[in-house]
């Protein structure tokens, strides 16, 4: 077996529905970070095995081989599209490493790729004739009453464990500020954009307006939905070994958890990635928590026993935005820019129950 290295990472900006990226579809998103991948790796793009990219609201079909076309990739990469949900960024770099691992390809460009904006409008119809019926999100168990919407199983699970709105303001406020003071090197331009569209000067008094979703959820402690691309490129020791710059995957994991609680679902994760096996018992000199909801991260911070200080040292989702199937992969990117020694841990949590994490080595 081989064993897996990313050796470049980067990203958009992110930026909020109906905003700066509102024409522009995921394979646009995905072009000009996939090419910047190759070029800050000195890849020549046929030398490429795979893309794997994930996308979760869009509408179907292959977006990963379209992605793959449109950036100029030779036309044997067949393009593999995966979906997630939040999980999906994440899961796309996991299963490239696997692939590589198992030496069935040595160069992949894997992340994800979302355009909340372009979404389509989804239609259910009624097999006895009647009208079509809109919805927005499908089900993510088979019973109803286990399935909560992530803002409501948010809600639940800051009175759950007594964390206060007070509390989750003052951490979306410190992400904001962290973001604020981040330089972004990962990010590639697009439209001539090079700074996260949402990132702002947030302060308590502004959080304080915001409007309420549900319970202690509000629009300053929850994170915009938001259009964006992010990539990893995924390759063998036999390449890394050329490479100016390669983080080894050490470990990635996809756990199913309590699908009431999604937001505690990576605790799982982390724990396989942070396996005893390791001892002494692994600390990750840096983390990046998928910011979904300031109470997901706090209690993933709190949960996991991570070091607050080295979480999401520039930011995070709640400075960013959500663009769902590749927020998972802004986290590698974030990671990759940050890291220079040590190990770096990146987690993220998915509607249903579902946690993703992944350990790498600098």
């Amino acid at each position: 077996m081989s064993r897996a290295f990313i050796i470049a990472a980067r990203r958009s900006a992110v930026m909020p529905a109906g905003g700066a990226f509102a024409r522009l579809l995921p394979h646009d998103l995905a072009v000009s970070v996939m090419q910047a991948c190759l070029r800050d790796a000195g890849i020549a793009p046929d030398q490429v095995d795979e893309v794997i990219l994930s996308n979760a609201l869009g509408a179907g079909g292959n977006p990963a081989r379209v992605a793959a076309l449109a950036a100029g990739l030779p036309e044997r990469v067949a393009g593999l599209s995966i979906d997630r949900q939040c999980a999906g960024g994440l899961d796309a770099v996991i299963l490239a490493g696997a692939l590589v691992n198992a030496g069935a390809a040595h160069v992949v460009l894997a992340g994800g790729a979302e355009s909340y904006s372009r979404r389509p409008l989804r239609l259910r119809t009624d097999p006895d004739g009647g009208p079509p019926v809109a919805y927005d999100a499908p089900p993510f168990t088979p019973w109803p009453n286990r399935d909560p919407m992530m803002h409501v199983a948010a809600a639940d699970l800051a009175q759950r464990l007594g964390i206060s709105r007070a509390t989750q303001d003052a951490y979306a406020v410190a992400s904001h500020a962290r973001a604020m003071a981040s330089q972004q090197p990962e990010i590639v331009p697009i439209t001539g954009l090079q700074r996260d569209g949402f990132t702002r000067a947030m302060t308590p008094a502004l959080a304080a307006r915001a409007k309420v979703i549900a319970g202690t959820i509000t629009a300053a402690n929850a994170a915009v939905s938001a259009d964006g691309a992010a990539f990893c490129l995924v390759v063998s020791e036999r390449i890394a070994k050329q490479a100016r710059r390669a983080l080894h995957i050490k470990a990635g994991a996809t756990l199913g958890a309590n699908p009431q609680e999604p937001g505690l679902a990576p605790l799982g994760a982390i724990a396989r990635v942070l396996s005893p096996r390791m001892m002494p018992r692994l600390i990750p000199d840096q983390c990046e928590i998928m910011e979904a909801y300031a109470v997901q991260a706090i209690a993933c911070i709190q949960g996991a026993g991570l070091d607050p200080a080295t979480v999401n040292i520039g930011g995070g989702a709640l400075a960013r935005g959500h663009p769902v199937g590749a927020s998972g992969a802004v986290l590698i990117a974030r990671l990759f820019a940050d890291i220079e020694r040590g190990h770096g841990l990146a987690a993220i949590a998915a509607a249903g129950g579902i946690g993703s994490a992944l350990l790498i080595e600098a």
